[in-house]
């Protein structure tokens, strides 16, 4: 059988190279791939060659093995069918749908233990988005949000979307999103913000806060997320953020450089910065967390907001480079990409 495979192969640069796929061997079974979504955020930054090659992929997935040096595949949201059972595989996984953190392929081999069944309830299109509704609930086990808060999310792409419908769940006494597109602004208003507003506005945020922060003549955001992927709305960010408030950054820069104005507000407000990654658990709930429940956490939250609504393009894999084109071109038009085999 051919495998197709995508890889990153330079600069602004991606191909689809062909090799043939071996038989599943014990304990294992062969995906075929139905859909794979493309991360925006992280996958722009390996597209525009802008990501650190001295550090691994992913640590704690086995199919992102390797650096990010060109060429490599990446790719971390893949749903499909398997179609074949290796020797000593239990017989229900037979033509199972099932959920993998994997690069985009049109088939791949895999162990059981690294694949996830998609619950009844959850079509494969919405199953896309688990990888980024984990990031979002992992942004708000960090932030810890308190009922009567006010928020700020800075970036509207589909984690900081993701990241604002849960945020709405809350009783919270604001809720204001910033991103520069139109569309994305559009999407977060029904997604549950209180308003959103351009970046270029940020001086309108104030009107949308209270001043009844415990420190007199204080004013800012109680918590804020910095999710745009661009290292000067951290700067923003920070200049947002009210007196003790909490500052999570869930964006990866990548190789951009950051410069922050520390010498201010920041300084005297005592504010928070909190660094936010996916891959590990906050270490104040691993006592009671770990990976399966915070996934299974996830699915339920998938069932509920069927995010599925938020994919804006479909390409075929076989056009995978006018997918990124697209992405790099025309963000503005774009919220989530999904491949169809």
């Amino acid at each position: 059988m051919i495998q197709k495979s995508l890889y990153f192969a330079g600069r602004l640069s991606v191909e689809i190279h062909e090799t043939q796929i071996a038989p599943p061997g014990p304990g294992q079974v062969l995906v075929q791939t139905l859909y794979s979504a493309i991360s925006a955020g992280s996958e722009q930054i390996v597209y525009r060659g802008l990501a650190p090659q001295d550090i691994p992929i992913d640590e704690d997935i086995p199919s992102l093995k390797g650096s990010f040096a060109f060429p490599m595949k990446y790719g971390y949201s893949a749903v499909g069918k398997v179609i074949s059972i290796g020797k000593d595989t239990p017989a229900e996984w037979e033509s199972r749908l099932v959920f993998s953190f994997h690069p985009h392929e049109s088939h791949f081999l895999a162990d059981t233990s690294a694949l996830l069944p998609l619950p009844q309830s959850i079509s494969p299109e919405d199953a896309l988005f688990l990888p980024n509704m984990e990031t979002a609930l992992s942004f708000l086990m960090d932030g810890r949000p308190m009922v009567g808060e006010q928020v700020v999310v800075f970036g509207q792409g589909i984690v900081g979307l993701l990241t604002t419908a849960l945020l709405a769940m809350y009783p919270l006494t604001s809720l204001i999103t910033l991103d520069k597109h139109t569309l994305r602004r559009e999407y977060s208003l029904r997604a549950g913000a209180h308003a959103s507003i351009d970046p270029g506005e940020i001086d309108l945020i104030p009107t949308f806060l209270s001043s009844s922060n415990s420190r007199e003549g204080s004013q800012g955001a109680d918590l804020v997320y910095e999710l745009t992927g661009s290292p000067p709305a951290l700067d923003q960010a920070i200049a947002v953020t009210g007196f003790n408030g909490r500052l999570v950054i869930g964006s990866w820069y990548g190789k951009q450089p950051v410069s922050l104005n520390l010498g201010g507000r920041f300084h005297r407000n005592r504010i928070r910065l909190i660094s936010s990654q996916v891959s590990t658990i906050n270490p104040l709930f691993l006592g009671r967390w770990n990976k399966s429940r915070r996934l299974g956490v996830a699915w339920k939250l998938i069932e509920k907001i069927q995010p599925a609504r938020y994919i804006t393009q479909r390409f075929p894999f076989s056009d995978a480079a006018k997918a990124y084109e697209f992405l790099d071109r025309h963000t503005e038009e774009s919220i989530q990409i999904i491949f169809t085999y």
